[in-house]
């Protein structure tokens, strides 16, 4: 570990040779120089921790490992590091072994969702694909902290055919998610692969991976990955950049190959207590990540995994800070705030409302800065009665046989008069219960 100390410590100093520079930018020297213990963080940002802070750290470290790549350390304020956004994503904080009661290992229901390993199937035409369970850094904040670093969670090559296999035989799936981990710490040629097989699925038309690595370890991003992103056309890419910080002169380098690859690229950050609750911190965020050409595409409230109480924050500061981009920045540069519903409720979007009121003939809205309008409703509007009757239908939807019909259910199918049913209504009531007796 002395060469890290060595180099890293010359890095945020900007002080590197040009042989320590060919090192630091190789992602694999990075990743094999993950800093993993207390002391070479003390010995590179120059600290020195209490024997009984240690000793409380020590036994967080026992239940959720620390992994952090040389690149990202070098980005913490030494002065300021116990108030450093960095720092706080990086590094173990006593507080996560205070586990509340409301607070679950699995709180998105992913492991019941799971049809076979490595596939969770919620939502009718999409899947999230586990490939991996190793990620460059282990973010505090993390909601598969159960899995990731996990052995027993490492996907067989066995596992990821039985995932090919669900995805090839359930035609309803258009869109495959991969994830893990980190799906860009897989080897190159294992990766070609696994895309290529998804690829090669007639039904499947779009393919998105999830990726922290342009954050913590842009160096990932090489030309030979790029070249491999590039022979496929439907690939998708969300980033995970939660501060300005973050984005940095190697991580604008890492994002522009991806677009010169043709990528389109998203970016999906967490709203974290003391790390980015702010509405000036987020406004700069989403106007750095279109800057670099990302769109911001969804502001995650923290999950309610176990261990990261003190990173929640209420809803209420989320929709103040989306209050503070709609109408004072670009609309692409806006994300969608959203709660992932516990219990595998999928997301849920939760943002101001613009609607004050509605009647037969008008709408009333308001605007950011509190102008109320009014929105006439057309006279002459004819509504179609859809039952979900397309084959009669005489609007040109152009439906080729064989299509899978859509399917629709809850509050869609509710509104769209598909069927005779008029509520949906929740099992074991207990008002049932009672009239049954």
């Amino acid at each position: 570990m002395n060469e890290t100390i060595m180099i890293t410590k010359k890095k945020i100093k900007k002080q590197l040779t040009e042989e320590e520079l060919r090192r630091w930018t190789d992602w694999q020297w990075q990743i094999a120089h993950t800093i993993k213990d207390i002391d070479t963080v003390e010995a590179i940002l120059d600290i020195t921790l209490s024997d009984e802070k240690k000793k409380h750290l020590q036994e967080t470290l026992s239940k959720f490992p620390m992994a952090i790549t040389p690149y990202y350390l070098s980005l913490v304020d030494r002065e300021s590091y116990e108030n450093d956004p960095v720092f706080k994503q990086a590094f173990p904080d006593t507080r996560e072994l205070e586990i509340a009661d409301w607070e679950m290992e699995d709180p998105l229901n992913e492991d019941h969702d799971s049809p076979v390993p490595g596939i969770t199937h919620r939502y009718p035409d999409r899947v999230l694909f586990l490939v991996s369970n190793v990620c460059a850094m282990y973010c505090r904040h993390c909601t598969r902290k159960r899995k990731v670093g996990d052995i027993d969670f490492i996907p067989s090559k066995d596992v990821i055919q039985k995932g090919l296999d669900y995805i090839r035989n359930t035609p309803t799936v258009r869109d495959v998610l991969l994830s893990g981990g980190d799906p860009f710490m897989l080897p190159d040629d294992y990766l070609d692969w696994i895309i290529g097989e998804v690829n090669a699925i007639p039904h499947v038309e779009v393919i998105r991976i999830g990726t922290r690595t342009p954050v913590v370890l842009p160096f990932r991003i090489t030309e030979s990955l790029t070249n491999i992103l590039k022979k496929y056309d439907n690939i998708w890419i969300n980033t995970h950049f939660n501060h300005p910080r973050e984005i940095t002169s190697s991580a604008k380098i890492a994002l522009r190959k991806l677009v010169m690859a043709g990528v389109p690229l998203g970016n999906q950050s967490v709203l974290l207590s003391g790390v980015n609750d702010c509405t000036r911190i987020m406004r700069k965020l989403v106007h750095k990540l279109v800057a670099n050409r990302v769109r911001p595409y969804y502001l995650y409230q923290c999950d309610l995994s176990e261990g990261l109480e003190h990173f929640r924050t209420s809803v209420g500061k989320g929709i103040e800070i989306m209050e503070s981009l709609r109408g004072h920045t670009s609309g692409f540069a806006i994300p969608t705030y959203v709660i992932d519903a516990p219990g595998g409720g999928g997301k849920i979007p939760v943002m101001p409302s613009y609607v004050i009121s509605w009647g037969s003939n008008k709408v009333i809205l308001r605007n950011y800065e509190g102008v109320i309008t009014t929105y006439r409703m057309p006279s002459n509007y004819s509504e179609y009665l859809c039952r979900n009757g397309c084959e009669k239908c005489d609007l040109n939807l152009n439906i080729k046989e064989g299509e899978p019909e859509f399917s629709p259910s809850g509050v869609s199918k509710l509104l769209g008069d598909f069927e005779d049913d008029i509520y949906l209504k929740p099992e074991n009531l207990e008002r049932d219960e009672r009239n049954a007796k």
